[in-house]
């Protein structure tokens, strides 16, 4: 068979060949093959196995040798606030002089003052520095990457950031998820009038954004919406066709979980504090549990989701970056991996899992990347390293030396 190009002697091919998603003892099979080789047509994987039996039935203008390192499928974010103006770096030094969030949002900083630089910046403004993140996750592995609106929160705002995530993409090789995030938090101008907030939401916003929105996303936390407007907000988002998802239990259990899996969502995402009669509820469904360890992080919080539980109950666990201005200003999945081992309690194969393709199906793409399965787009990574546990063993440093979309090597 003649193929386009052949990737041979990976050390360790990670296939993950498997449908999605995986639970629990599922969750610690990479599905390794020693001295492996993938075989590339048309942008799409057409055989894996070892270098000997693939390089024999396929013949092909290309080959890159692999070296003895790792070759696996890249990353998938499964959630990200990539799209934004501005920076929190003034209040980022303030907290680390001791300055309560409260005293921060009091002295216009916040959530509120992302938004205001988003809303004052050009179009070109946000498209380049939201391109310079995607530039950075892509260089780090990720080739899928769920990104959010939000920091617009009045619907001309919202509708335009919608508009430019169309744009975010062009000139970078990533597959981009679109997610309509206007329920995230209250602007400054609906102040102590949530409801009414809530009713443009469902009314005027969700309606104009089903032309480009994949998904909605609500915040049912504190500083976000009660369940009820949460519910209101997602039964209307699923009436228009977009799929659910829901920010629930970072520092308040409102019931958002529950909800989740009573409407089906694609994904409950943070779940630090689930109850566990709702943690047992979304374990049973087929609603992902998102876990964003970086958040825990960069709150230097001793408070993170309880991972190993998570995974020995039996959900669908993924990872995602939650890069954003505040608390996670990190495009990187490596050190997301590195994160849920240490302080998730996710072992190197389980944290894997949940960055590819158990994030691919968080975000519905699970039938295109997340493996090395003949059929899907050949999205893949070389590691500069021949045991895959390197991932989560290093960090600090970039470990990818190669990232392949749909069969090109990236520059």
């Amino acid at each position: 068979m003649k193929v386009d190009l052949l990737v041979t002697h990976a050390g360790e091919l990670l296939t993950l060949d498997r449908l999605a998603p995986r639970r629990g003892a599922a969750m610690s099979d990479l599905g390794i093959i020693r001295d492996g080789a993938v075989a590339i047509q048309d942008g799409r994987i057409v055989a894996v196995g070892p270098t000997d039996l693939v390089a024999n039935q396929c013949r092909a203008p290309e080959e890159i040798d692999a070296g003895g390192r790792v070759v696996m499928p890249a990353f998938v974010d499964a959630h990200s606030h990539v799209l934004y103006a501005g920076n929190r770096i003034d209040e980022f030094e303030q907290w680390l002089k001791g300055a309560s969030d409260q005293e921060i949002a009091a002295a216009g900083g916040g959530v509120m003052s992302t938004v205001r630089a988003t809303r004052e910046a050009s179009d070109d403004a946000i498209l380049t520095q939201s391109r310079a993140r995607l530039a950075r996750m892509l260089a780090h592995g990720t080739t899928t990457v769920e990104v959010k609106t939000g920091y617009g929160l009045d619907p001309e705002a919202e509708l335009r950031l919608l508009g430019l995530l169309q744009m975010l993409g062009q000139g970078l090789p990533v597959h981009l998820v679109p997610t309509f995030l206007a329920g995230r938090s209250v602007p400054a101008e609906y102040a102590e009038r949530l409801e009414a907030y809530a009713d443009l939401v469902v009314e005027e916003m969700l309606p104009r954004a089903t032309e480009q929105a994949e998904y909605c996303d609500v915040v049912c936390d504190e500083g976000g919406f009660t369940l009820a407007q949460t519910e209101r907000i997602l039964r209307k988002a699923d009436e228009l066709g977009l799929g659910l998802k829901v920010h629930a239990d970072e520092s308040v259990a409102l019931g958002a979980t529950g909800l989740a899996a009573e409407l089906g969502a694609a994904s409950a995402d943070h779940l630090v504090i689930t109850p566990e009669e709702e943690r047992a509820r979304l374990a049973a469904s087929a609603v992902a549990a998102v876990l964003l360890p970086a958040a825990s992080f960069g709150l230097a919080s001793h408070h993170s989701a309880p991972g190993r539980t998570w995974i020995d109950s039996g959900a669908i666990v993924a990872l995602g970056t939650d890069c954003n201005p505040e608390t996670a200003p990190s495009e990187s999945m490596p050190f997301t991996i590195a994160l849920a081992c240490r302080i998730l309690g996710l072992t190197v194969a389980e944290a894997i899992v949940a960055a590819t393709l158990n994030a691919a199906y968080a975000v519905g793409r699970a039938t295109v990347v997340g493996s090395l399965s003949p059929g899907k787009s050949a999205d893949l990574l070389i590691l500069d390293a021949d045991d895959h546990r390197e991932l989560a063993y290093r960090f600090g440093t970039n470990p990818v030396r190669a990232v392949m979309v749909e069969g090109r090597v990236c520059p």
